[in-house]
């Protein structure tokens, strides 16, 4: 099943062992590499990490190989080789900022209690948290052009695996009953990124840390509450 974001991963993500912590979003940095050499196989990494900055800057009307070829360095027909065009890097960037999230999620789950419910909460948690940390990536990643191929983002690093996994884990703490497992997931993808959403670009963009935290609480305590 293809998921909302254009990826469809195939399993789960398992919230009950011990994930090695992947690199979180912000150690990308804006370089001006023009006097740079590369040996074979970088430059398509430099450009990526230059269009994931311009991102995060500008969110995804920033991403544009024109500027990502002239941070790097290098040509035109360079550049090209590895990006055939703005949809092409646009999916590269996307990809790579959905594997932050996945990132930051698993980093949540691993410091969260030992207890299914804990888990799942941080998830939700760690995904708003990115989002207004992080706008211009977060807009980027669910911007609608540009969409990776399935298999972009590892399953591992993947925020719907992720949460999936941890949905999974309520089922076998016995929290939510097998009957309505289906569709539980994505109602709380829905819940979380619609919020993250508001606090971004809608009205809820006005609420300062304190007030922000507490609709967040509000929201985590409605879907645990759903649960019963």
């Amino acid at each position: 099943m293809r998921d909302s974001s254009g990826f469809a991963p195939d399993s789960p993500v398992d919230c009950g062992v011990d994930i090695t912590r992947v690199r979180a979003a912000g150690d990308v940095t804006l370089v001006n590499m023009a006097t740079a050499s590369y040996h074979h196989g970088n430059l398509r990494q430099a450009l990526l990490e230059h269009a994931v900055g311009l991102a995060r800057i500008g969110g995804p009307d920033a991403v544009v190989l024109r500027d990502v070829q002239r941070l790097a360095g290098v040509s035109n027909s360079a550049a090209y080789r590895h990006y055939a065009d703005r949809h092409a890097l646009l999916a590269a960037v996307k990809a790579d900022v959905m594997g932050q999230l996945g990132a930051a999620m698993l980093a949540a789950v691993e410091e969260a209690p030992d207890q299914a419910l804990d888990r799942f909460r941080a998830t939700g948690q760690a995904y708003i948290d990115f989002a207004v940390a992080e706008p211009g990536l977060f807009r980027t990643a669910f911007a609608p052009d540009g969409q990776p191929d399935e298999a972009a983002v590892p399953a591992d690093r993947h925020p719907f695996q992720i949460l999936r996994g941890c949905v999974d884990g309520l089922v076998a703490a016995g929290l939510l009953s097998a009957d309505r497992r289906d569709g539980f997931d994505e109602a709380a993808w829905a819940a979380v990124h619609g919020a993250a959403t508001l606090f971004l670009d809608g009205p809820l963009g006005m609420a300062g840390t304190a007030r922000r935290q507490l609709i967040t609480d509000r929201l985590l305590d409605a879907i645990g509450a759903g649960l019963r």
